[in-house]
């Protein structure tokens, strides 16, 4: 199973594995998002890939199959944070016709090595139910806090 980092190649295919990730995880998308998405996706990975973001993807016959994205910040430092570089996995994502196979746990334990070679402090994801077991098995654990979780939406 070879896992690699997608390169200013894979960027139409990134977009459909976002859309059908984004998809599956909502239910359903409006056209009206739908569209803006697919739209704004290709500039986004343009302006960002390999330099903040660095997606990690297996592939079948050419055909990348399985995913995740890796965002990394860099903050003020804190304890929590010592050197302040952090990381945010995306879209862990695996087409259907490839499930069952590892595909998600390879890409995860090759980028946890890419985030020790970078030096991150921490790295940050949000887990559904079905993909817990899977993070809890490459060594992430529940976020026991102080704080609580919030958020500030647009519109």
């Amino acid at each position: 199973m070879n896992v690699e980092k997608a390169g200013f190649d894979d960027i139409d295919a990134l977009v459909k594995l976002r859309l059908d990730y984004l998809c599956e995880d909502h239910g359903s998308l409006s056209e009206e998002d739908l569209t803006v998405i697919r739209k704004g996706l290709p500039d986004y990975f343009q302006a960002h890939l390999d330099k903040d973001l660095f997606i990690y993807v297996i592939r079948e016959d050419h055909i990348i199959v399985s995913c995740a994205f890796l965002l990394i910040i860099e903050k003020p430092m804190s304890p929590s944070f010592i050197n302040g570089k952090t990381g945010t996995v995306l879209n862990v994502y695996t087409c259907p016709s490839a499930r069952g196979k590892g595909y998600a746990g390879a890409v995860m334990r090759t980028m946890i090595n890419d985030a020790k070679e970078m030096k991150l402090s921490v790295i940050e994801l949000k887990s559904t139910e079905d993909g817990y077991r899977l993070y809890r098995s490459v060594g992430f654990t529940d976020d026991r806090s102080k704080y609580h979780m919030m958020k500030w939406k647009n519109l």
